[in-house]
């Protein structure tokens, strides 16, 4: 059977993907799928960087805005919520572009990973909860390190859910969610597809993260003065708190502890510029470990956003996408 075409576009937190992926699909008639964990959820707009209507310039977009943020989404929803996406995209004789930097959800959506048989235990799992809520996030880590090494180096350890997830696998199946997700990954992808990633700085050259670091120090400016706070009051002015699955993302949790009186403005916004920082390197470090992936390195190209676009045709029309 004959491969449907597929283009993702990834990259590093605020490294200019969306004003990409809206020239990309232009150009080739396509329609844009979020691979973003934030910005599912309405109501969040300014704290996950979500493309304005307007930005969209007609293009269509999908796992935008679909959410509450009470609701939970994870791998296996966005797995679900994108192959519906994929249906409708096809049909309208469209190329489907996954844009974002969530790269497990890309992986998982890439080589169709299966989460079938993955038993839960719901009584050990509201235990793992109850030992990070009374011991942290560290302590929960750690348990992981000693039944799952591989696992540990990957999630990072305030990643509590993935943390759970994880030693409920092993607890459940007797194996390591790590050596299941590497037998998945070695799949070969139903799709015929090209894997972009945008960056700005040289793989060997790391002084170009610290232009990375600068821009995203500049966007939570950006975000502030465009109301990330009043953003997160009216959030939690609606009943929404830190217990959330949405409201762990980055500049949610930070505003919360602010509002709550735990911690100064100034360290509520020192603290989302670093947690930032921190995720794109693991962004960078993930994207480095995928398969066939196609990097596209900004400076390369003197920040010319019309000669990557050039490349990035060239490289499609080759794989027979176009």
């Amino acid at each position: 059977m004959e491969k449907k075409p597929m283009v993702i576009l990834t990259g590093p937190t605020a490294v200019g993907k969306t004003a990409l992926s809206i020239r990309l699909a232009k150009e080739i008639n396509g329609a844009v799928i979020s691979a973003d964990s934030m910005q599912v959820y309405r109501h969040m707009d300014i704290g996950s960087a979500k493309i304005r209507p307007e930005e969209m310039q007609g293009v269509k977009h999908y796992l935008i805005d679909i959410l509450e943020p009470e609701e939970e989404f994870h791998v296996v929803r966005f797995v679900e919520e994108a192959k519906a996406a994929l249906e409708e995209i096809y049909r309208n004789g469209q190329i489907p572009i996954i844009a974002g930097g969530t790269g497990f959800y890309i992986q998982a959506l890439l080589y169709d990973i299966n989460f079938d048989g993955q038993d839960c235990d719901a009584d050990y799992r509201r235990e793992l909860e109850q030992i990070a809520e009374e011991k942290g996030a560290e302590y929960l880590h750690q348990m992981l390190e000693e039944v799952d090494a591989e696992s540990a180096k990957a999630i990072h350890a305030n990643n509590t859910k993935r943390v759970i997830r994880a030693l409920e696998f092993y607890h459940v199946s007797g194996k390591k969610i790590s050596a299941h997700n590497e037998t998945e990954h070695q799949k070969e992808s139903p799709y015929n597809f090209a894997y972009f990633v945008l960056t700005d700085e040289r793989e060997r050259l790391y002084k170009r993260i610290e232009a990375l670091y600068r821009r995203i120090d500049e966007r939570i400016d950006e975000m502030m003065k465009e109301g990330l706070l009043e953003e997160v009051q009216n959030l939690k002015n609606m009943g929404y708190h830190r217990g959330m699955v949405s409201m762990q993302g980055l500049g949610y949790k930070e505003i919360l502890a602010y509002l709550d009186g735990e911690i100064s403005l100034e360290r509520a916004v020192y603290l989302i510029k670093r947690d930032t920082r921190h995720f794109a390197k693991r962004q960078l470090t993930w994207f480095r470990r995928e398969r066939d992936v196609i990097w596209f390195d900004k400076e390369q190209y003197a920040y010319q956003e019309d000669a990557i676009l050039a490349d990035m045709l060239t490289i499609l029309k080759e794989k027979a996408i176009l």
